[in-house]
């Protein structure tokens, strides 16, 4: 397969994506949507999008030019059945595209902790036996709402929405499955003035502490790029 990835910012990269995609033998492509000379493909160019993280919100077009072109963009793989995975902006840009809103959130989660799958998640083809709890990465301050039609996958403890499926083949996760030591000592270096007193913040020496918990995220992300793969 051919997969395309949205990147939004140089320092959060694919990481895992491009592990995976090149173990399985598929095809990745990026879009730097900074750089001008980065184009979007065509929709017969691709088969398949990842939708990455970023520190800009999905209500800031008139900062960040390229966020309505984005969205378009965006609204047409859904259109044409593509399967696509949204991390944290990501997510939230998907939601934005199917109907939801995207808003503060009460607190912002920035460190390693549990995720938990929701009833529904049960009934989805892409999400079950998907391990739950989970202790995940996250980076964000703000939140989605479960958009029209999609189920609601899974929540944690600051923020009840972290993941949606809409069509058995379009994920959105607040989380991010796909970082590497690397991506989290990136994120601290280029975010490190949002790193203070909070109840869901941890320190960065504690989320660079990660070895523990990176297997089981990689691992429950290979199962479901593998399952979101098969989804065509």
């Amino acid at each position: 397969m051919r997969w395309h990835c949205l990147q939004h910012v140089p320092f959060e990269r694919p990481g895992q994506l491009a592990i995976w995609a090149a173990d399985r033998g598929h095809i990745l492509s990026v879009t730097d949507l900074w750089d001008d000379r980065s184009p979007l493909p065509g929709a017969t160019e691709y088969d398949g999008l990842f939708i990455l993280g970023g520190p800009m919100n999905v209500y800031e077009d008139s900062r960040y030019a390229w966020l309505a072109n984005e969205k378009k963009f965006i609204a047409e793989a859904v259109a044409t059945n593509k399967p696509i995975l949204g991390i944290c902006l990501g997510a939230q840009l998907l939601s934005v595209v199917l109907g939801g809103e995207v808003t503060k959130a009460e607190q912002k989660e920035i460190g390693w902790f549990p995720i938990q799958l929701t009833t529904a998640s049960a009934r989805s083809p892409l999400f079950r036996d998907f391990a739950s709890p989970l202790v995940a990465f996250h980076w964000h301050g703000d939140r989605f709402s479960i958009p029209p039609g999609a189920t609601h996958i899974a929540t944690s403890a600051a923020c009840a929405e972290q993941a949606f499926v809409s069509n058995d083949r379009v994920v959105g996760l607040q989380f991010h499955l796909e970082v590497e030591a690397s991506s989290i000592a990136a994120l601290i270096e280029n975010c490190r003035e949002e790193l203070v007193d909070g109840r869901y913040i941890q320190a960065a020496s504690a989320m660079l502490n990660c070895a523990q918990w990176l297997p089981a995220a990689h691992e429950q992300l290979f199962k479901l790029l593998d399952r979101l793969a098969s989804s065509t």
